[in-house]
């Protein structure tokens, strides 16, 4: 499978609340669902080329509306060996369609109230949703980094580009086929975004090779001195973003104390930097001074935190 399947089906596998699910369908919905009308009633049609997806939004629409829903599978041409999942919502479209706030009674919105995405972990599954029905990102060992999801107009392209800035993404858009793209460039921006879809372990990896991949490109504009500081830079680093990410994959990373957070939370938004580095941000962001060896001795404990997990295995 491709990286971005791998990201996707990641996030049909984790757990969501009820909110949560109505967001994620919200935006899925309003990004590749469309109606049509069969024998005077109206019905949604959803068309998509992912397995995990297609029984991941058929399993939500049953749960949240209790609505019939028909799969079809198309095979495509011998040139596109893929398959098309068809997903047809035979009952309750339109009310469907107005509890994720896509209908009111004016008509078709181009964009959900707000109230769907008010909270943050909404807004975070809204993404995850708007990622499956139009989403992809480049394999981190690709020549270029980049994640972007496929908008069907404007006002939707501006909707998705004010969540993101909500988490401090800077994402872009563009016309591509007269339809827009919102799209992320920088490497550490992808890598938070996975993040906030719930993608730790497709996180775990772009970081892993993009830390890998960055460290050879930089072995040739350094000389023997700055080589042997990026190397233990960058193993030291690299061992405390895995204990790090082995916390999260293990949901106790938000039940260790305050300060490791602080410094872990750190560490994933400066995964190359040093230790100096890291002391300089950490007095700006919490106004409070702390010393190379305060700061290696939280990663230590991290890591120390982390190995039990490792030592259960």
């Amino acid at each position: 499978m491709s990286f971005s399947s791998d990201v996707k089906q990641e996030i049909t596998h984790q757990e969501y609340n009820l909110e949560q699910k109505r967001a994620l369908l919200s935006a899925f919905m309003h990004l590749n669902a469309s109606m049509q009308i069969v024998n005077r009633v109206i019905m949604l049609k959803i068309e998509l080329d992912n397995a995990a997806t297609a029984r991941f939004i058929m399993t939500l629409v049953k749960e949240l509306y209790h609505a019939e829903v028909e799969l079809t599978v198309l095979r495509r041409s011998n040139l596109d060996k893929r398959n098309i999942y068809r997903l047809l919502v035979t009952e309750q479209a339109m009310s469907i369609l107005e509890d994720l706030g896509i209908y009111s009674s004016k008509g078709l919105r181009p964009v959900p109230y707000n109230i769907i995405v008010v909270k943050e972990a909404n807004a975070r599954a809204y993404l995850a949703g708007a990622f499956l029905a139009g989403g992809s990102v480049n394999a981190p060992n690709t020549a270029n980094y980049h994640a972007e999801i496929r908008c069907n107009n404007e006002e939707m392209a501006e909707f998705i580009q004010k969540i993101l800035g909500r988490f401090e993404l800077n994402a872009k858009s563009m016309l591509r086929r007269n339809k827009p793209v919102v799209y992320i460039k920088a490497a550490d921006h992808i890598a938070d975004f996975l993040k906030i879809v719930y993608a730790h372990e497709s996180t775990m990896e772009f970081e892993d090779v993009r830390i890998q991949r960055d460290f050879k490109n930089s072995l040739t504009r350094l000389d023997n001195c700055e080589v042997a500081n990026e190397m233990k830079s960058i193993k030291a680093g690299s061992a405390q973003l895995d204990a790090i990410y082995t916390l999260i994959k293990n949901n106790r990373y938000n039940y260790i104390d305050q300060k490791l957070i602080e410094v872990g939370d750190l560490r994933m938004d400066m995964p190359e930097a040093s230790l100096n580095e890291l002391i300089e941000e950490y007095q700006d962001r919490t106004g409070n001074k702390i010393s190379k060896s305060g700061l290696q001795h939280r990663f230590n404990k991290i890591i120390e935190l982390a190995q039990k997990f490792d030592d259960n295995k």
